[in-house]
């Protein structure tokens, strides 16, 4: 997520936020600031966990005043400890004030989201199977959540709709079957998309084998029928395993044979890693 890709990707999300806690002025800071003053604050970190979103927090301010500076410490991706000072943000104090929460807010999510996928993708290490994210993510968050998926050690599944073809439960329902289901995908979608569809049992998966599918989620499956699921696929298709997945149950999954584990948790439930801007002064 590099400065052109903010720019053309997420300033209108970053604005969105902003225009959402300042409807009309910052009624707070106008009371004790009445005119510019420069000052700087610090970044510190007060839990141990893995940072992202860096670009994001130094973006906010940027869009407030050009003029804004913030020197940085640590990078996204490292592993960050309780007390470390991570960036000095320079500036009008008036921005540095508003602009406070919007900037937490962005890298708390995101270093939890990138804390909490680490700490999954580990329990994979020495195995074949990649830990995928899902579309489970909060609205207008999804750019800035699937980025820190990736730099927690995960890998993104598709990002929208557009994206991929994915037959779900209620897709096999609408088409009357797993076989129609992948049928009519394959006329429609172009010959460079892989055609993907969810099933819930063994009978499904000899259905969607034949069919030719491109890859199988194996869904809500028990360890056992997991393990006699890639048996039966035997290398015709990918697998991957999704439904319930958790940092206590990862490495059983794996231990499946699966290709890829997709874990909603990484987005829907990880918590937020505490981060507080503290010290603001004059300089």
């Amino acid at each position: 997520m590099n400065d052109v890709t903010m720019n053309l990707c997420a300033d209108h999300l970053i604005r969105q936020a902003l225009s959402e806690d300042i409807t009309s002025e910052d009624i707070t800071t106008n009371a004790v600031m009445r005119e510019a003053k420069r000052g700087e604050v610090e970044l510190i970190c007060k839990q141990d966990g893995i940072v992202a979103g860096l670009p994001v927090f130094e973006r906010v301010f940027i869009l407030l005043d050009e003029m804004t500076e913030v020197e940085f410490y640590c990078q996204d991706g490292d592993e960050v400890r309780s007390g470390q000072r991570m960036a000095t943000v320079r500036g009008d104090i008036r921005v540095l004030l508003s602009g406070e929460r919007t900037a937490l807010n962005y890298l708390q999510r995101m270093s939890g989201i990138a804390t909490y996928t680490h700490s999954v993708a580990a329990l994979l290490n020495g195995t074949k199977t990649r830990l995928l994210d899902t579309r489970k993510t909060t609205p207008n968050m999804r750019v800035f959540e699937k980025y820190a998926v990736r730099v927690g050690g995960g890998s993104n599944h598709r990002y929208n709709l557009s994206d991929g073809v994915l037959l779900k439960d209620n897709h096999i329902g609408a088409a009357g079957g797993v076989a129609a289901a992948v049928r009519m995908a394959k006329e429609y979608a172009p010959f460079v998309r892989k055609i993907e569809i969810e099933t819930e049992n063994l009978d499904m998966v000899r259905e969607a084998v034949e069919a030719g599918a491109d890859i199988i989620m194996l869904d809500n499956m028990s360890k056992e029928d997991m393990t006699e699921a890639v048996r039966i696929i035997g290398g015709r298709a990918e697998t991957e395993c999704s439904g319930n997945v958790t940092v206590e149950n990862a490495a059983d999954l794996a231990a499946t044979g699966v290709d890829y584990i997709s874990c909603g948790a990484l987005t829907h439930s990880a918590p937020i890693l505490d981060i507080s801007l503290k010290n603001l002064h004059a300089v």
